[in-house]
């Protein structure tokens, strides 16, 4: 069977569960079938409509890599409901401010993951919240709270329970709201904090995700025989798109990898005989540095993508000399458009060190100078996208999408590259601020708001040095209130942080300043403050 060309989740479920038991998700000692999948995905729908969520509401997916983290997305998908996922190491003021913004209906999490209760933490992040808020205070759109482990508290829907209430929904029901779903429905919503430090989401429709998805299968050589570990986060655009659903449209088995440990996933690869592994540079540079890993039987690996931030010079020939990959790649994207460009077929281990390949299917793809005109060949300008699978726009923000997207239908992505005379594009810069740290996006305007709010700080600058492990980590420079009393060292700044932000947000280094370099009006120069870093 061929990869998917189904335009939509309900239609790409029931072409795939014509593989009947070939599996789809091994997650430990659970197994299920592509017809099972089918049949269960169903259940989750009507689980989602017994709660009085309707197609076209949105829900929140707050969990780790798990077979039912594709469970709920797929099941409320299939009736017409976008899914917001959210981060795992968001904190509850983060996750509140997502499900805030998005004007989520219900929210799917796991109680319990890293030690931490997401219900809890929601709870106590809103407590002082305004609105009615039924369920959650502060969230009075929210009409349902789903653990997808045992409920610890009143008022939240185990999963069990959960799923039980949706026999009260007949199939009819369900059979005429997963046929009303069409390619140009709203499929997910990926909110990214954006230069402003103001959660931006991307409205993304369920042809554009499959389209990318079926791009991503396309360039890896996806097939029925593949086993897929993924370890890239669910909620991430890598993990879920180029990961999830490609895995799904190419009749792949997935084998949802929740945190990262580097003998976990040696022995995992040896077990299953995995076949595909992409992820962020850490992650294999984790694996070259296993104290055993001669050790393992690694001879089953046959592709991977090392993406989503700077990779050591060597790290391709290492995973091919050493991991044994028998082919290695790049690819291009943003949030805005997941999949933009990818390595050829049959590249050179060379050329897809240097490039992230030429435009997939259905993109395409300039650099420009800051007049606008092609930069030309091997020449520096910004990065332009435009193709079917560029987002449909922001949530509820026009302005922001006027402001990237112009009037020709060209995203300006805010990256610096170069093509060159394959068409094959490299990255050199980054035209705004935001870093990335073990292949997590960071908006400093973000931290910077957060730092705003500590009663000491008067301003503060956040740009991203470079990290041996994570590729890039944060350094905060600090002004300080002249008459602040008492005053801050960098250890409460950083647990002032810790309380606001996810962990790879917080800065790794707070440097105080008495003043910023500044340009004429006053802004602050970063180019210098990264120039002396």
């Amino acid at each position: 069977m061929s990869i998917s060309e189904a335009t939509t989740v309900p239609a790409m479920l029931a072409d795939k569960a014509a593989l009947g038991t070939h599996p789809a998700i091994v997650d430990g000692d659970t197994v299920i079938g592509y017809a099972d999948l089918h049949e269960r995905v169903r259940g989750v729908a009507r689980a989602y409509l017994a709660q009085g969520i309707e197609p076209g509401d949105r829900i929140g997916l707050w969990a780790p890599n798990r077979h039912e983290f594709i469970l709920a997305m797929l099941g409320a998908q299939y009736a017409g409901i976008a899914v917001v996922p959210l981060n795992t190491r968001y904190t509850g003021h983060e996750a509140a401010e997502i499900l805030s913004r998005s004007r989520a209906t219900a929210v799917v999490l796991a109680d319990g993951f890293l030690g931490k209760s997401y219900s809890r933490s929601l709870r106590s992040a809103t407590a002082d919240g305004s609105g009615d808020g039924t369920v959650v205070p502060g969230l009075p759109h929210l009409r349902a709270v789903i653990a997808l482990d045992d409920a610890e508290d009143e008022g939240v829907l185990s999963w069990s329970e959960f799923l039980d209430a949706g026999s009260s929904v007949d199939a009819a029901t369900l059979d005429r709201a997963a046929a009303a779903v069409v390619p140009d429905d709203v499929m997910d919503v990926l909110f990214t904090s954006g230069t402003t430090g103001v959660p931006k989401g991307v409205l993304t429709a369920h042809r554009q995700t499959l389209a990318v998805s079926r791009a991503w299968a396309l360039g890896a050589d996806l097939t029925e025989a593949d086993r897929y570990a993924i370890v890239n986060p669910f909620f991430h655009g890598f993990g879920y798109k180029a990961g999830m659903i490609s895995s799904l449209m190419a009749g792949a088995t997935i084998y949802p990898v929740p945190v990262f440990d580097a003998t976990a996933l040696l022995e995992l690869i040896q077990s299953a005989r995995i076949t595909v592994l992409p992820g962020v540079p850490t992650i294999f540079t984790s694996l070259l540095d296993h104290p055993r890993l001669r050790d393992y039987d690694l001879s089953s690996l046959r592709f991977s993508v090392a993406g989503a931030t700077a990779a050591p010079a060597t790290l391709f020939h290492d995973m091919v000399n050493i991991l044994g990959f028998r082919t290695v790649a790049q690819a291009y994207g943003l949030t805005e458009c997941v999949v933009a460009t990818m390595s050829r077929h049959g590249e050179s281990l060379e050329h897809a060190a240097q490039t992230t390949g030429p435009a997939v299917a259905g993109m395409e793809i300039r650099v420009v100078d800051e007049s606008g005109v092609d930069a030309g060949v091997d020449a520096d300008g910004e990065i332009l996208l435009r193709g079917d699978s560029v987002m449909l726009g922001y949530f509820e923000d026009e302005a922001a999408t006027a402001a990237v997207v112009d009037e020709d239908g060209w995203f300006h992505t805010g990256d610096v590259g170069q093509l060159d005379e394959h068409g094959c594009l490299k990255i050199t810069d980054r035209l705004k601020d935001m870093y990335i740290v073990g292949g997590f996006n960071v908006y400093p305007a973000e931290i910077e708001n957060v730092l705003r709010k500590h009663p000491a700080v008067n301003e503060s600058a956040v740009i991203g040095v470079d990290d041996e492990r994570l590729g890039t980590v944060g350094r905060a420079y600090v002004l300080l209130l002249h008459n602040a009393d008492p005053r801050p060292d960098a250890a409460e700044l950083e647990a002032f942080c810790r309380r606001h932000l996810a962990n790879f947000k917080v800065p790794r280094e707070f440097v105080f300043v008495e003043d910023f370099p500044r340009n004429a009006p006053g802004k602050i120069l970063k180019s210098e403050l990264r120039t002396h870093a």
